[in-house]
């Protein structure tokens, strides 16, 4: 189903659900006596482990030690962090950035309640990182319906972000949904202070096919989205200089994200956002 399509339905639960059922019909799953049909999904190796556990097959494939979990087995906590700064509400071909984030978000909110896995939201805005929903009971409807209200606006003007204590027991994912668009180093940072061992952290960094080509002509009036500030340009004039100045930037958050259990998925906001879901979750 189209990105577009599913903004247009104006309900983030109904499209989440059909995100996810979509995707869930298109992964192999396994049949478990007593049980039916469990999704599996897998996790990187961490010390603990049994390394018995390895799917070696999966290894050979993708030179990553991964380990094959059922939603029976599944008892990680999933942190969903959602960009909450004014550079999500960029539109491009009728797909609102922060809608497509928060369609993203839900669908894999549904993957996690249907595994079993702890919940819970954050969001960021002004640079800071926000407690919108905590793990616990009912915490998947709380979820959903915190991220249809959820608005984006503002800036980062924090200079030293922190993220809330992770446990230090029980195994966690914590997915980000952003544009990942920076000043100095400010998203990197927040990654580099939070990455650990016992914690897969996710990046979908959502940016648009004029955004990643630049292929405009004819004057504009460009917008910064979070301070306002407008511009008036001929797009032929500075098409080079964007498009190197966007080529070197990707490439240094390529480099710089190469860290142990961080994942980075650029994603384009034409592409299908089960489609995007289903190769993360089957790489």
């Amino acid at each position: 189903m189209l990105s577009t399509d599913l903004i247009k339905l104006n309900n983030l639960q109904l499209a989440g659900k059909l995100v996810s059922d979509e995707l869930l019909l298109g992964i192999q799953a396994s049949r478990r006596s007593g049980v039916g049909t469990e999704f599996e999904q897998f996790r990187h190796y961490v010390p603990g482990d049994d390394p018995k556990r390895i799917d070696w097959k999966r290894f050979a494939q993708t030179g990553h030690h991964l380990i094959r979990e059922s939603s029976t087995e599944s008892n990680q906590h999933i942190r969903l962090l959602l960009d909450l700064s004014g550079s999500m509400n960029y539109t491009e071909a009728g797909v609102n950035r922060l809608a497509y984030a928060k369609i993203l978000l839900a669908s894999l909110a549904y993957i996690g309640n249907r595994q079993g896995d702890q919940l819970s939201l954050y969001g960021l805005q002004n640079g800071t990182v926000q407690l919108m929903v905590g793990a616990g009971k009912s915490s998947f409807q709380k979820v959903v319906a915190t991220l249809e209200s959820a608005q984006a606006a503002g800036s980062w003007q924090s200079d030293s972000t922190s993220f809330p204590e992770f446990s230090r027991k029980q195994s966690e994912l914590l997915i980000m949904a952003s544009d990942f668009l920076q000043v100095g180093d400010e998203w990197l940072n927040l990654i580099r202070n939070i990455a650990g061992p016992r914690r897969e952290i996710v990046i979908f960094q959502l940016l648009g096919d004029t955004e990643l080509a630049f292929d405009l002509s004819g004057f504009y009036r460009f917008q910064d989205l979070e301070t306002g500030q407008e511009l008036e340009l001929q797009a032929e004039a500075v098409r080079d200089e964007v498009r190197q100045r966007a080529s070197d930037y990707l490439a240094r958050l390529d480099e710089a994200l190469r860290i142990p259990h961080v994942r980075l998925i650029r994603v384009r906001l034409s592409e299908p956002i089960a489609l995007v879901l289903k190769t993360f979750l089957l790489r």
